[in-house]
């Protein structure tokens, strides 16, 4: 049974997650594919991981490369530029912010989401 929670809190997490990135690339380049958002979610989650992993641990270097690899995937999947990466990225983590904070709302308090750093 914990492996199917563990799926499951996975799976909901990366949708929410997906959402952000979805808000964010509606607003920024007027995609309206969130299948894709929902793949850029996971290889972003997949980048963060393996960047943070090799490089995390160099003070303030390896964050500041580990989101720059995240940047990266949100600029190759939408072909936009440094720019509008960030603001893919800004708007997906304060949309998934408030995901977040109107599920807590009912007492969803354990949801993070997997794609978007810091939510």
């Amino acid at each position: 049974m914990a492996l199917f929670d563990t799926l499951f809190v996975f799976v909901v997490s990366l949708l929410i997650g997906a959402l952000g990135i979805y808000v964010g690339a509606r607003v920024v380049t007027g995609s309206r594919d969130y299948v894709y958002a929902v793949a850029t979610a996971l290889i972003g989650a997949i980048v963060w991981a393996v960047v943070g992993f090799f490089l995390g641990w160099i003070p303030f270097l390896g964050p500041v490369l580990t989101f720059l690899a995240y940047l990266g995937v949100i600029k190759a999947r939408y072909t936009v530029g440094w720019f509008d990466a960030v603001i893919v990225a800004a708007i997906a983590w304060v949309a998934t912010i408030v995901v977040l904070y109107v599920l807590g709302l009912f007492g969803f308090f354990t949801f993070q989401a997997v794609g978007v750093p810091g939510a």
